[in-house]
């Protein structure tokens, strides 16, 4: 395939995989259930945190969280009791566990009550890139105080993570809804500055495809993606990412 055939190939799996169906099987319907824009983030952010696994118990279970918050995220997060917490006790997604969900629930209230929330402490600060934005958010994601095991949920690439559940939530928040995907809400950031979510699928997919050569999923192999993805469309790179994931997901390519 020459450069142009790739590019016009991605395209249209990307436009044929962002549509309504795409949500029925993924956990972006988690935070599709709300329609303030607050309720939508802790929504979005709590489920792409545990969205590693089989999707249908990544669903099952961030199903699971919404509901121990009375299905009201916000206002949970600024106004939960610590006897309310003690019924997340059993709750447990693989290695993300009742104490870890305690204490995301706290951060949280100190990101909204003393941060301006997820938007503004997720910002890119005079950079093209979430790198450095998403390192110093997990510095005050863990500024209170917390059990050490709980910070592995939290991605750093500055320490070569692909921060893949990261890079997908800042898609959900970021990127235009016209397709009803993805959110659109966070108009203070650029879908020119997202990266790829990488993971297994579109990480073999990119391979195949000879748009990626590094063989790990890490920080360097999201560069060097970003490069090629950033040709096709500078102004929406992670568009791909429906492309992508759908040929490795759905069609097995």
């Amino acid at each position: 395939m020459t450069t142009k055939e790739l590019k016009e190939f991605l395209d249209e799996k990307a436009d044929f995989y962002e549509n309504d169906q795409f949500i029925d099987s993924d956990p972006i319907q988690i935070p599709h259930r709300y329609t303030l824009k607050e309720d939508i983030e802790i929504a979005g952010f709590l489920s792409s945190i545990i969205a590693w696994g089989n999707r249908t118990m990544i669903i099952k279970n961030s199903s699971r969280m919404m509901e121990l918050m009375g299905n009201s995220p916000y206002d949970f997060v600024l106004n939960h009791s610590e006897d309310q917490l003690d019924n997340f006790d059993g709750f447990v997604h693989r290695t993300f566990n009742a104490e870890d969900f305690k204490f995301f629930i706290r951060s949280l209230k100190n990101i909204y009550s003393n941060h301006n929330g997820l938007e503004a402490v997720l910002l890119p600060k005079n950079a093209d890139n979430y790198q450095l934005a998403i390192h110093n958010f997990k510095q005050i994601f863990f500024e209170i105080p917390h059990l050490q095991r709980t910070q592995k949920h939290i991605s750093d690439p500055v320490k070569g993570s692909a921060a893949k559940r990261i890079n997908m939530f800042l898609r959900w928040m970021v990127r235009d809804a016209k397709k009803g995907v993805d959110f659109g809400i966070w108009k203070t950031h650029s879908s020119k500055h997202l990266h790829c979510p990488l993971d297994v699928h579109t990480g073999n997919i990119a391979r195949k495809l000879e748009i990626l050569t590094r063989k790990q999923n890490d920080w360097k192999a999201i560069k060097e993606l970003d490069e090629t993805l950033r040709k096709f469309d500078s102004n929406d790179p992670v568009k791909y990412d429906f492309a992508l994931f759908g040929l490795g997901v759905f069609e097995k390519f």
